[in-house]
């Protein structure tokens, strides 16, 4: 996109006053809607990422020949002995997936992480459990709309923001419909543990719900209860609950959760998204997606997708296995090929334990193995990235630099179809907020004839 890129910094360049103008207006806005994650500004940056029309096509292609592979694994994966133990899940969450949550969505609601590049569009996994992000990129291009250079930019381009609030609550009503027929308008529960970083994007959905004329609360699982049939948070019946708690996070406290996962077990509320998303949302999905012992499974044009743009992912163990279809030994195969390969736990997130081979020393790189043996880790190859230049507020200096930001593009898919998406910026090479990156709407840019 570096015509758009490059006109939109020309104008910063050309008009200082419409510079020192948005920055002021950015500021003032982000914190009168209180755009922040864990207390910092979310979004300190005076430009979306801009795409063609035909890269957003691009980029929708992909994901959703991607997502029909995926889709058949969490189908495939129940009674499928290789590929379940291959996504390795727990005992615990085994329970879960076997409960039927009255509809056969792997995953309402998901987003996949991606790499764009002229030559290149890659996927570094799928979250498909509970996708955060979506209510914060609509506010956040809502204000970015209105800045002044904006305004400017938009005598020449035709830009289209890519809102998802209200496809997320059309999912969410759509499953409840689908599981409890028509009938009395449900009340939702935003559920997840307090003090989150999240809890503002809590707090914009519950506004937007109510906004639309669903009654809404958000919920610590601890504190819902179970009574006469129902689930109740204080005297606040819950009907639907859209989940953010991760299961992980929420089986590591059970037992204060008892009453939330029994009303999921006796599904006494209908659950978006449900514990079955557990089947995809381990990182070891794309292990099953690229290993040949499976791709039977999938159409010719999924197993072309899957080549071009998943990367290859193993699990770190003692094995041989293919790569490039050559026969390789794991192990060996990932302590020689260090500059090309990443190191992840299988089933966490915010780039907690992930090494990068790539900046790692040799005896670093043999420790991260040594620790992934003892653990539940992957191995994946490492994918093309690009970076542009960013107009950047510096919150200390209170002065607008101009810094190259990694962009880690994440189109938000509902029932496989994609419908929107942000983009996360980083000055490293994990793009991710919870570690300390930041985020900007996607918008699509098209030139005015």
């Amino acid at each position: 996109m570096s015509d758009a890129v490059e006109q939109y910094n020309a104008l910063i360049e050309r008009e200082p006053p419409l510079l020192e103008e948005s920055r002021d207006f950015l500021e003032a806005m982000l914190k009168e809607v209180r755009l922040v994650f864990g207390g910092r500004l979310l979004t300190p940056y005076l430009r979306p990422h801009f795409v063609t029309r035909a890269e957003w096509q691009r980029i929708t292609n992909a994901c959703e020949t991607v997502w029909s592979a995926i889709e058949k694994v969490g189908q495939m994966a129940p009674s499928d002995k290789l590929m379940l133990e291959q996504i390795g899940l727990t005992d615990e969450e085994r329970v879960l997936v076997a409960v039927d949550p009255g509809y056969t969505d792997v995953s309402v609601t998901s987003r996949l992480d991606s790499f764009l590049t002229p030559s290149a569009y890659q996927f570094v996994e799928l979250n498909a459990e509970c996708p955060a992000g979506i209510a914060y990129a609509d506010v956040a291009a809502e204000i970015f709309l209105q800045l002044p250079l904006m305004r400017e930019f938009q005598k020449s381009h035709a830009v289209t923001p890519l809102y998802c609030r209200r496809n997320l609550l059309d999912a969410l009503l759509k499953i409840y419909t689908q599981v409890r027929g028509h009938g009395e308008q449900p009340q939702i529960g935003i559920i997840d543990y307090k003090g989150l970083p999240t809890q503002r994007e809590f707090e914009m959905f519950k506004e937007y719900f109510e906004l639309h004329g669903y009654q809404a609360t958000i919920a610590d699982p601890r504190e819902v209860r179970l009574r006469d049939g129902k689930l109740y948070h204080d005297d606040f019946r819950i009907d639907l609950v859209y989940r953010r708690v991760l299961t992980t996070e929420l089986l590591e406290k059970k037992d204060e959760c008892r009453e939330f996962i029994a009303a999921y077990m006796q599904q006494v509320a209908v659950f978006v998204n449900s514990f079955r998303t557990k089947y995809v949302h381990k990182k070891m999905l794309f292990g099953v997606l690229t290993d040949e012992r499976h791709q039977h499974c999938f159409s010719e044009a999924e197993r072309a997708a899957i080549a071009r743009h998943i990367p290859w992912t193993r699990r770190v163990e003692e094995a041989r296995t293919t790569h490039a279809g050559m026969q390789i030994d794991l192990l060996g195969f990932i302590r020689q090929q260090r500059d090309n390969l990443v190191l992840k736990p299988n089933d966490d997130y915010g780039g907690h334990g992930i090494y990068i081979g790539w900046e790692s020393s040799e005896s670093q790189w043999d420790a991260a193995i040594d620790k992934a043996l003892a653990g539940d880790y992957l191995v994946q190859e490492r994918v093309t990235t690009s970076r542009e230049l960013f107009p950047f507020i510096d919150q200390n200096e209170g002065s607008v630099v101009m810094i190259e930001q990694l962009l880690d593009v994440d189109p938000l898919l509902f029932f496989g179809k994609v419908q929107g998406g942000f983009t996360r910026l980083s000055s490293s090479s994990l793009a991710n907020v919870t570690s300390g990156a930041g985020m900007v709407p996607t918008m699509i840019a098209d030139f005015r004839f």
